[in-house]
């Protein structure tokens, strides 16, 4: 006989909000990010609701915390659920929060149904997913993957020059377990909201994510010749001036490489640095950093080569010394067929409006799937906006997105069990 399971979209929504308060800022978003005083309140936040949830928790050593609950058949490989709480500094109240509370609220309701699954389940706050204060992004489940080196990320120094792990020590969430305890799942889910406007717009109440683009970062840095603002601009060997040319070659490169099907890729200069910063000075250094992104890797390669291309010939036309270096990759990621099948079958059964989509933007989940089941599930956003105070979701979309996560989690985790369910 199958139980209804409790799910309270109204109770994750006030957890939602609750968690909100932490960090908030005037225009109603979150400054949260990863290894601050604010993020330690919300990990103590996160902390007391699971242990009441009937969890026990774990923090491996770079501070990804781990509650458990424990299944009818304790040795089985356990079925994870995650996303991150840290934020942008203007982030909003969704962006990752939405997947750890949402998997929260299925550990609440199994608690408050007295229900266990056969397998064990994992709720995962990952840390440092934004890679706001320190990068790259994603540092928690790369180095749980065994993608980032462990070392190198505890060492890794914020603008201010604080280390990462005397951060992480500092607000007290620095753990002794190993970080490789992921790669002992059976499976992997994390629901996120889309940032995009794909699924607001055609009407949907889920997206299912069937892959992730490719990624390549660079770093950018044009070296030119200082001069004084009253000088005759002729001659000049201004590096601003050769690096607005390169970044506007970004994005006429990033637009006009199609793929097969007509996609376009994406380019994105996100910091920039000028030396020596003066009103009245023409730069003699600018460092930039740029973020390209394409569905078919090829493109990606080839975008990357025209950017190197354009760089020599900006460098030789104005007298520059440009140099475009490699900082991140990430290719292309497939997710779990039968994970997407499940959500697929709860979302029909539900009576949701659902599509396939890929997602362009880097996830915990895209690392968890280079090395095990793993799906990842979207909901709408107002205007597709992310990263942004005024963030906005629906407590409807929250809710379609804990109801299809719930059941594809609980079915996995019951699976290849008899017919009768948990919920």
């Amino acid at each position: 006989m199958k139980v209804q399971l409790p799910l309270s979209g109204e109770r994750l929504w006030q957890s939602l909000m609750e968690m909100a308060r932490i960090g908030a800022t005037p225009k109603g978003g979150c400054n949260r990010q990863a290894l601050t005083v604010l993020d330690g309140e919300g990990r103590a936040l996160l902390a007391r609701w699971a242990a009441e949830a009937g969890c026990s928790l774990m923090v491996d050593r770079v501070g990804n915390m781990v509650f458990r609950r424990e299944g009818r058949e304790p040795d089985r490989p356990p079925i994870a659920i995650g996303s991150h709480l840290d934020t942008q500094p203007t982030g909003g109240k969704f962006d990752g929060v939405l997947g750890v509370l949402a998997g929260l609220e299925i550990m609440r309701a199994l608690e408050e149904a007295g229900l266990r699954t056969l397998a064990p389940l994992l709720l995962v706050n990952w840390t440092n997913e934004e890679g706001a204060r320190f990068s790259p992004p994603m540092m928690g489940s790369g180095v749980a993957m065994g993608i980032l080196e462990e070392g190198a990320v505890l060492a890794a120094r914020d603008a201010d020059g604080i280390r990462f792990g005397d951060a992480l020590a500092a607000i007290g969430w620095r753990g002794e377990a190993d970080p490789g305890w992921i790669r002992r799942c059976a499976a992997y889910f994390e629901l996120h909201i889309e940032q995009g406007r794909l699924l607001e717009d055609g009407g949907f109440d889920i997206g299912i994510v069937t892959h992730a683009l490719a990624q390549r970062w660079y770093d950018v840095t044009v070296r030119g010749e200082e001069a004084h603002a009253g000088s005759p601009m002729a001659g000049r060997r201004d590096a601003l001036m050769g690096a607005a040319r390169l970044i506007a070659a970004a994005e006429e490169i990033a637009l006009s490489t199609l793929s097969p099907g007509r996609e376009a890729g994406r380019a994105t200069v996100g910091q920039v640095r000028i030396q020596p910063g003066s009103r009245n000075v023409a730069p003699g250094e600018v460092w930039f950093s740029l973020d390209t992104r394409h569905g078919d890797p090829a493109c990606l390669d080839a975008m990357g080569r025209a950017l190197r291309a354009r760089a020599a010939a900006i460098a030789e036309e104005r007298g520059l010394a440009i140099t475009v270096a490699d900082f991140w990759h990430s290719p292309p990621i497939p997710f779990d067929p039968v994970l997407i099948a499940r959500c697929e079958a709860a979302a029909t059964a539900r009576g949701l409006r659902w599509r396939h989509l890929p997602t362009g933007i880097g996830h915990d989940a895209v690392y968890v799937a280079r090395g095990l089941p793993a799906v990842l599930l979207f909901t709408p956003c107002h205007g597709g906006l992310s990263h942004n105070e005024a963030e906005s979701i629906t407590p409807e979309w929250a809710t379609a997105g804990l109801h299809v996560l719930a059941d594809a989690v609980i079915a996995t985790a019951n699976a290849p069990a008899a017919q009768e369910s948990a919920a």
